[in-house]
């Protein structure tokens, strides 16, 4: 399957090592800006792992938004069954195949990239599930507007809690 994904303007490819500085801002960005928003925990202040951001990058998960030929956000796309979601307080809608989003984050550009991304992962699978932190107010407003359903409360594998949504296209 093709996974680089045009739209608009807008193109969404698989991240290269190259792409990783750039991700790096992105994500430095994404973090003052939730810390801004009264949500400084879900990123600390140097997060997401780097080891996680080069494995993605590695198995070909990792994918960037580009507009006018410059990152302008980046996020994760894992299909398959997520080990962190296999428990959690409350239930899935169904037990179909899924795809995760995972470490979505958009630089100064990249406001209402949010569409393209599920448009893309749409393109991979036909159910997508994303968690967030509850004090991310921007990740929460974006799973109202787009038809996402609160499923309940996941643990990541450090214990912390997790918001988890799930929509079927």
């Amino acid at each position: 399957m093709e996974k680089t994904f045009r739209k608009n303007t807008r193109v969404i490819r698989p991240a290269t090592m190259e792409d990783f500085p750039e991700i790096r801002e992105i994500f430095a960005s994404a973090r003052t800006r939730m810390a801004e928003e009264g949500n400084p925990g879900q990123w600390g202040t140097d997060g997401p792992p780097v080891e996680k951001t080069l494995t993605d990058i590695r198995d070909g998960h990792c994918y960037v938004v580009i507009e006018n030929e410059e990152i302008i956000g980046v996020f994760s796309f894992l299909p398959g069954d997520d080990p962190t979601y296999a428990k959690i307080d409350g239930a899935w809608p169904d037990d179909r195949p899924y795809g995760t989003i995972h470490r979505i984050a958009a630089g100064k550009k990249g406001a209402k990239m949010f569409r393209d991304v599920l448009d893309f992962c749409g393109s991979l699978s036909g159910v997508i599930r994303i968690d967030t932190h509850e004090n991310n107010r921007t990740m929460l407003s974006l799973m109202e507007k787009y038809g996402f359903r609160k499923c309940g409360t996941i643990r990541l594998e450090n214990g912390e809690p997790r918001i988890a949504f799930q929509k079927n296209l």
